[in-house]
């Protein structure tokens, strides 16, 4: 391996998934500005959407996630063409 190209500041930080409240904790260089407790030790945080514990891959579970409002703009956007397909 080249020597100098590889990050030096690893520490440990909380990663928390935001669909479930998951943490786990793992070496990361990453830069973050907010800070989460987690069993008494302040860790630096970065917020997920999904992870292994929320992704329907993971889990076997088929379930919608809408963390920006996606699924409902569909919905208003296709409605008058979902109820003629219902009748």
């Amino acid at each position: 391996m080249r020597k100098g190209i590889h990050p030096e500041n690893y520490r440990i930080v909380a990663f928390k998934d935001m669909s479930n409240d998951h943490v786990f904790l793992t070496k990361s260089c990453v830069n973050t500005k907010e800070t989460l407790e987690v069993d008494g030790v302040e860790y630096p945080v970065v917020k997920l959407e999904i992870s292994n514990t929320s992704h329907p891959f993971y889990t076997g579970k088929m379930t919608m996630i809408d963390t920006a409002g996606r699924v409902d703009k569909f919905m208003n956007r296709y409605k008058t063409h979902i109820d003629k397909k219902s009748k």
